[in-house]
Parts: structure tokens; C-alpha cells; sequence
């Protein structure tokens, strides 16, 4: 199944249903959070923003979290996976933590997952669709969608 298109905002994620999880992509160095994540930290209370101030998940490649939503959005969880800086952001990168973010969603028992990106490099975000339905699509029984930068 190919993975639904959303448009970012506001609405598109309070309409958002049949979704478990939200997995956020995050860069070092977006800040503030744009696109869906940016809409997503502002339903979480900036609680996003809060721990990429702490320090304790900057968005390094690796880096891995997963917030409670406490119910201010549909999905009941919010996993976020670090890209590393925007321009050393590379396809086969976005494919390794594609993968890296299958993996972590599937011992997490998650079915459906609605998945943001930042703004891509033009090359890596002209990949971006193939990589998601090669990379991460085909670990889910339940729905995935994408939201647009």
C-alpha cells in the first residue's frame, strides 16, 4: 500500500485518525521546528523543543525518542529520530534512518505511523517518497502517511 500524502498544519494534524504514531525526522540545526514537527511541538507545548534545548536529543544521527503525547494530539506516541546537520543530510543517510525508525516502530508494536521531514537537501527530498515506500513502508500492516514539508 502507498503511503498517504498530508499537507502540514494545524488541521491536517487535529483531522489526523487511525494513527498510532507520529515519527518526526529532526536535523541539528532547524530551530524552531518547521513543517508538521513544528505544528506537532506546538500542540506538545514546545515539549519537543524543550528537550532539543536540554541537550539530551539534538538530532544527531542516532539519535533516538519517543514522547507521550498525553493525548493532545490523536496518536498516542511521538517518536522523533535525529538526520544529523540539513546539509549533510544524504539519501543513503535518510535510508539508514528509515530503517533505524522501522525497527524501533516495530518493537514498539506500532501498526500506523504518520511520519514528518524537514525541509530536505533537493536531491535527498526528490528520493524521499521511493526510500519511505522501500525502506520503512512494507514493516507496517497498518496505514502510513507522510506529511509534506
Amino acid at each position: 500500500m502507498k503511503p498517504q500524502q498530508l499537507t502540514s498544519g494545524l488541521d491536517a494534524l487535529d483531522a489526523l485518525t487511525g494513527i498510532e504514531a507520529l515519527c518526526c525526522f529532526v536535523v541539528e540545526d532547524e530551530r524552531p521546528l518547521s513543517g508538521a514537527t513544528g505544528y506537532l511541538d506546538w500542540r506538545l507545548c514546545g515539549g519537543l523543543s524543550k528537550i532539543l534545548g536540554s541537550g539530551f536529543f539534538v538530532g544527531a544521527p542516532g539519535d533516538k525518542l519517543l514522547l507521550p503525547t498525553d493525548a493532545r494530539v490523536s496518536a498516542q506516541k511521538v517518536f522523533a529520530i535525529g538526520l544529523g546537520k540539513l546539509e549533510s543530510v544524504t539519501s543513503l543517510g535518510l535510508e539508514n534512518a528509515l530503517t533505524q525508525a522501522a525497527s524501533m516502530l516495530s518493537k514498539a508494536k506500532v501498526d500506523s505511523v504518520a511520519l514528518s521531514f524537514p525541509a530536505l537537501p533537493r536531491a535527498v527530498a526528490q528520493t524521499r517518497d521511493e526510500l519511505v515506500d522501500r525502506a520503512f513502508a512494507p514493516h507496517f500492516s497498518g496505514a502510513v502517511a507522510v506529511f509534506s514539508p
